[in-house]
């Protein structure tokens, strides 16, 4: 029984008393035999084979075969299926001394190994899946708060007249669908449902996709409830499992005969137990058809009646009219206009569709005495001679049996009519909740129900509690933890997620001030020492770890994380740890965590390396204690050391590995590493361990993921390793330091078109040097991997104005923790030949050419759209800028250059031209008051010293600066940005030619001339990245033709390619910005590119007839292209779904009551249609103007260029992340490449290079090509010392 309570919350009545309703014991009648002719005194639907017990009533168990006698069974051991013990649990400690909490719960077929290796999918395979206790399986069988009904009829009086067509006992039983069906009132329908004890298992129409329980097991137990188990229960109650729609009903005996009736299948995988259920099979008179009659005739009450007997009575009527058809065999019409039939049921448009559903039609042909015609219903034929009449006759009388079982039970369950005398039925109808409950275990007999109040009432646990397959009115300690380990039993793969529930559920209740059993605590606290965690363990374990935003590795541990990543990830962790005062607990909470990790990830491989690398817990003291060396031996000494005592003492070989294992881990050494690792010791790094034909790679010190690919990537640069190569001898600082250069000298030479300071030459000779002194070691050591200077990767990643801030910062805040800033917090503009999609900023000061970002820069410009790694995201640009436009920033140093030509800026001493100037209408404005001064800027103590990563680009253009500035010849002749003598300039530096013209007459009045034209430098091409279904080509035609705003006026850039440069990189720009988030994203938008890319129709010289074609057709192209984006991926879209749905649901709604029309979904079905068509139009005109611009430039094959670099972002946001690269190996081997990253380098095919990256936040971020024929690139350049050998022979 339930009950609704204030707060709405249904809840089970749980309280007994001595009045408690059992239902009368039925009479038994043989299912064979129920649709015999035999005659008996009382059929009932429910009482089919069923024998009540002393105590309780429950169905006859049936069983088609003998079941096997318990004393019989042999000990069960069965290879594939559950064994039946417990052993094994006996090493699970006990905090309170006594037994184990989870053998205090009677439960069998647990396998403790099983339950250990829950992630394994072979464990996965032998188990059922979830399962449900009895008390919910009563609520999934039918509504909760509608009772069911077991309907048996009565002889009816014989007739005063006999007729030939009166029904006979059989088919007035046969009327009732099955003998296993139950009425619902409330549903005015049936629901088969039966329940039964047999080892055999009905028939499946198909094979469930979770396995049935094994059936050996099953035969064991006829039921886990009851008196048949001699020994007492070995469980505490069933666990059903579901098998939806998985048996046909008519295959059943007694089969169901009444249309196609699929059944639901629970079958108890503890005992030979199951149950059959269906959905709710209409009656006669659709219950909504019904509801409206009853809400009628309460709402319009006959003048001497109640409302409640007013709708009694016009069921009694209808009732009277067919038991009239079938007993009485009444022909003659039922005129609807007489006032009797209006008095006893009325007439309108519900009572009609009563009747039309009895089989009674209306007819206007009833002669009246005064010899006029009237409307009448006609009764349908019942003669079951005649198809037509056996329909008839088979729906009359289950109609009559469901509006008798219907008014039986109304008069059981109301209050008494007063005054109203009630018609005799022929139909009786008793619940049979209690029975079907104690048939499947639930009834409060074998389950009681006193939970506490607070349980009941506190919802949200209602969802755990039906994850866990048990409601809260059932609660006991025993039965919640029942039910947890029966779910871990049988769905061994989501036992996190029922261990985190279980956890919730004991958290609650100690906070609702629930008495929580000792042993539920104490099962807890035993499940966490077998590992069981909660995701907000398994999200901290990753923490751990070093993943996330922010953190040490970088990324998001997601699924793209490969488990090599992860376990060394583990290990940087633990050799962090030994920083940490508490260094032996922080590495076995590490161990724990890489546990979690594994078992989530079902990770055979991680857990391999969980179980031969955790160790012991053992500290560095008692490592170096173990093998009794003193902490400052050298190694050499202390694998001699260590081979003896294994030696001495084989039996502690395992503790001395360990030892040594920790000690390598504190010292950090490869060479111990590799000990460990191979067995030999590799030596001090003299000896070869690695193949010369692969490049070597470089240790992070620290976020440095970018710095690692960028100089691997310059070091396959070989004209650029060269020049590096030729200053190894300037190793030492005091000689840098003291190189003297004149004014003059200075004032000679620029770079990124600024002067620059001895402070920066020397700085860059340093960098350089360092530089040159890791070429050296990576083309001549031995080891896989070279670890970077420290002091070279500050210099790349801060730059001079940067260091020469935050002396100025360190001395105003006297703060000692801001001497290695980093760049995040003060982000300098991209130059002006790296053109970025980021947000135009105000129109200031001309910059100089080239414009790079080590010159004069505004220090408080914060770039939106620089891809940072490890920072937080940047605010959104100001109101009114253009995003998304690679021109956008250039294109205002454009105009700005254009606008302050006709200005004559006074040369003097040439230090004039390094002055920021201002804009024509800055003129004579007074200077703005100077900036506060800068708050000293945190580090992070977890991350290397000079703090997190920085902005990738900034680096790359601190690093070409510095090697610019280091190689300039201060003895030679004056050098200018065009300059081609530079190595830097002559490899990564082309010229371009730029074109701003007026699209429309009312241009900027301060531009007199309608083109503005210039030549500039660049180092790098932009893409922008925001859209799917885009190739490279795409990309750069919108770079070299595009639309630009400025200062509110919209203006056509044009771009043009002067002279090509040896590598052309080009960048591809992700990160995007959501105006209505006002949030910068990454974009993952694939882009196709190949090996090969042909520059010739973005050249200054290309054909112009070609160009001029070739500008119409990619303006037509992104004109279809924009129709397809928006009908598909824009605001609100899809647009042709959304109205196709909308017309579904206006067809198919009964919801609401509207007048249909079909008006309405015809034209929302037309618009859906149009919108497809167009679709498809503007797709195929898409590719055809593809192909045709394609086909333009087919022969235009003479600025070829081949890729040769590939740099990849792994990250979902624009803020974090991991940088890696792929190199091609040129020239030995074009078909073959290398992927780097960091410490990692491995030979990769083309394929994986070139693959297309939808669905993955790997994606390419930047492109580096080599011109067709050119030999800069020479990837490997390894120093081979048999080559050495074979030229000596």
């Amino acid at each position: 029984m339930t009950q609704d309570t204030p707060d709405g919350l249904r809840r089970r009545n749980t309280t007994t008393d001595n009045n408690l309703h059992t239902p009368p014991q039925p009479k038994t009648i043989d299912p064979a035999s129920f649709y015999g002719t035999a005659a008996t005194k009382s059929p009932g639907s429910s009482h089919t084979a069923y024998i009540p017990p002393e105590t309780f009533r429950q169905p006859e168990l049936v069983a088609e075969e003998e079941p096997i006698p318990n004393e019989t069974l042999p000990t069960w051991e069965p290879k594939p299926a559950w064994p039946d013990t417990n052993e094994g649990w006996g090493d699970i400690p006990d905090p309170w001394g006594g037994p184990s909490a989870s053998r205090k719960v009677a439960i069998d077929g647990r396998d403790d190994s099983e339950e250990l290796r829950w992630w394994d999918p072979a464990v996965h395979a032998k188990r059922p899946g979830p399962g449900v206790l009895p008390p919910l399986l009563a609520d999934m069988l039918h509504d909760p708060d509608h009772a069911l009904y077991s309907v048996s009829t009565e002889p009816h009086p014989p007739s005063a007249t006999p007729t030939p067509y009166t029904p006979t006992p059989v088919e007035v039983r046969t009327a009732i669908p099955h003998p296993n069906v139950y009425f619902c009132r409330e549903h005015n329908g049936w629901v088969f449902l039966l329940w039964r004890s047999s080892s055999v298992l009905p028939t499946l129409i198909k094979e469930p996709e979770r396995g049935l329980p094994d059936l050996a097991r099953r035969k064991r137990t006829a039921s886990c409830v009851g008196d048949e188990q001699p020994f007492g229960p070995a469980n505490i109650t069933h666990h059903w499992h579901q098998y939806s729609k998985a048996v046909d009903a008519s295959k059943l005996n007694p089969p169901y005969t009444h249309g196609e009736l699929l059944l639901d299948l629970y079958v108890c995988c503890q005992c030979s137990v199951y149950c059959l259920v269906s959905d709710i099979i209409p009656g006669v008179i659709p219950r909504s058809l019904a509801d409206e009659f009853t809400a009628d005739k309460q709402a319009n009450p006959v003048p001497d009646k109640s409302p409640r007997a007013t709708a009694i009575s016009a069921w009694e009527t209808v009732l009277t009219i067919i038991d009239n058809r079938l007993w009485r065999d009444e022909k003659r019409s039922l005129p609807i206009g007489r006032q009797k039939f209006r008095a006893k049921v009325g007439w309108n448009d519900i009572v009609q569709r009563v009747f039309t559903e009895l089989g009674f039609t209306l007819d206007d042909k009833l002669q009246t005495p005064a010899g006029s015609t009237e409307y009448a219903l006609q009764p349908p034929p019942i003669d079951p001679g005649i198809p037509e009449g056996e329909a008839s006759r088979k729906k009359l009388l289950r109609a009559w049996v469901e509006l008798g079982a219907w008014l039986a039970i109304y008069q059981k369950n109301r209050e008494p009519l007063k005054d109203y005398n009630s018609m005799v039925l022929h139909v009786k109808a008793d619940s049979v909740r209690d029975m079907y409950q104690t048939g499947i275990g639930a009834h409060v007999s074998q389950m009681s129900r006193d939970p506490p109040e607070q349980l009941i009432a506190y919802t949200p646990l209602e969802p755990l509690w039906r994850i866990l397959g048990m409601t809260p009115s059932s609660y006991t300690w025993e039965r919640l933890a029942f039910a947890y380990l029966a779910q871990c039993r049988c769905d061994p793969q989501n036992t996190m997620v029922y261990f985190s529930h279980l956890n919730t559920i004991v958290n609650s209740m100690l906070t609702l001030h629930v008495n929580v059993a000792d042993e539920l605590q104490r099962l807890v606290i035993e499940e966490r020492e077998r590992c069981r965690f909660t995701p907000e363990e398994y999200a901290n374990a990753a923490h751990m770890l070093g993943f996330g935003r922010n953190r040490e590795v970088g990324v998001e541990l997601d699924s793209d994380v490969d488990d090599q990543f992860i376990a060394q990830a583990w290990r940087s962790a633990r050799q962090r740890a030994w920083q940490s005062p508490d260094a032996s607990t922080k590495r076995a909470e590490l161990n724990d965590a890489l546990k979690i990790i594994a078992e989530h990830r079902a990770s055979s491989m991680l857990l391999k390396v969980w179980a031969d690398e955790k160790g012991t817990g053992m500290s560095p003291d008692t490592a170096y204690a173990t093998l009794d060396v003193p902490r400052d031996v050298d190694e050499s000494m202390l694998l001699t050391v260590y081979s003896m005592r294994v030696e001495d003492s084989p039996s502690q070989a395992e503790r001395m590995r360990e030892a040594l294992s920790v000690i390598a881990d504190v010292t950090n050494s490869e060479r111990l590493r590799q000990f460990l690792a191979t067995g030999s010791d590799p030596g001090d790094g003299t000896v070869a361990n690695t193949s010369p034909e692969m490049p070597r790679g470089l240790n992070q010190l620290g976020n440095t993921c970018y710095l690692n690919s960028l100089l691997q990537y310059f070091y396959t640069i070989k004209d650029l390793r060269d020049a590096i190569g030729s200053l190894t001898q300037q190793t030492n600082a005091k000689s840098l330091d003291d190189s003297k250069f004149t004014d003059d000298d200075l004032k000679r030479h620029r770079v990124g078109g600024r002067l620059v300071t001895r402070r920066e030459i020397s700085r860059s000779k340093k960098f350089v040097s360092l530089l040159a002194d890791l070429f050296w070691n990576m083309e001549y050591c031995e080891s896989a991997a070279v670890t970077p200077a420290i002091e070279l990767a500050k210099l790349a990643l801060i730059t001079s104005q940067d260091e020469e801030e935050d002396e100025t910062d360190k001395a105003r805040t006297d703060s000692s923790n801001d001497t290695d800033a980093t760049l995040v917090d003060d982000l300098a503009p991209r130059s002006a030949f790296d053109r970025s999609p980021s947000p135009p900023v105000q129109l200031q000061s001309p910059k100089s050419p080239s414009g790079s970002v080590l010159g004069k820069r505004a220090r408080d410009v914060d770039p939106e759209n620089a891809m940072d790694v490890d920072t937080p995201a940047h605010t959104p640009p100001p109101p009114g800028t253009t995003v998304g436009s690679p021109m956008a920033e250039e294109t205002a140093e454009f105009v700005q250059s254009e606008a302050s030509s006709s200005r004559n800026v006074a040369s003097g001493s040439g230090r004039e031209a390094d002055v920021e100037m201002q804009d024509a209408s800055q003129v004579g404005e007074k200077a703005p008051p100077p900036l506060p001064p800068r708050k000293a800027r945190q580090t992070d103590d977890s991350v290397m010293m000079f703090g997190r990563q920085h902005d990738v680009s900034e680096c790359m253009d601190n690093c070409m600066f510095q090697i610019e500035t280091a190689l300039l010849d201060f003895h030679g002749i004056a050098t200018s940005d065009d300059d081609k003598t530079s190595p830097v300039k002559r490899l990564f530096y082309g010229k371009k030619r730029q074109r701003l013209i007026a699209i429309s007459a009312d241009d900027d009045a301060r531009h007199q001339s309608s083109i503005h034209e210039k030549e500039d430098l660049f180092s790098h091409l932009h893409v922008n990245v925001a859209d799917e279904g885009f190739d490279l080509y795409d990309g750069l035609a919108r770079y070299f033709d595009d639309i630009v705003e400025i200062e509110g006026v919209k203006k056509r850039m044009e771009v043009s390619l002067v002279d090509l440069p040896p590598l052309l990189q080009i960048q591809l720009q992700r990160v995007q910005f959501n105006r209505e988030t006002q949030q910068a994203y990454k974009s993952q938008a694939y882009v196709k590119f190949g090996e090969t890319i042909y520059m010739d129709r973005f050249l200054d010289s290309a054909d112009p007839e070609k160009k001029a074609r070739s500008k119409v057709l990619q303006t037509e192209l992104a004109a279809a292209r924009e129709r397809v984006q928006r009908l598909t991926s824009g605001k609100h879209a899809p647009f042709s779904s959304a109205f196709t749905n909308t017309a579904a649901f206006l067809e198919s709604q009964t919801l609401l009551d509207l007048d249909p029309d079909e008006s309405l979904v015809t034209s929302l079905r037309g618009e859906a249609a149009a919108i497809d068509a167009q679709l498809q139009r503007d797709r195929e005109e898409a590719t055809r103007l593809k192909e045709e611009l394609e086909h333009t430039w087919a022969d235009a094959c003479s600025a070829a260029y081949e890729l040769t670099s590939v740099f990849v972002h792994r990250g979902s946001s624009p803020s974090w992340g991991h940088y890696f690269f792929y190199s091609r190996n040129l020239p030995a081997r074009p078909e073959e490449w290398f992927k780097y990253n960091d410490s990692d380098v491995c030979a990769v095919g083309r394929d994986e290079v070139l693959a297309d990256s939808t669905g993955s936040t790997a994606n390419p971020y930047m492109l580096v090509f080599v011109r067709k024929g050119c030999d800069t690139i020479d990837t490997v350049h390894r120093f081979n010392p048999e080559l050495c050998q074979d030229a000596e022979a």
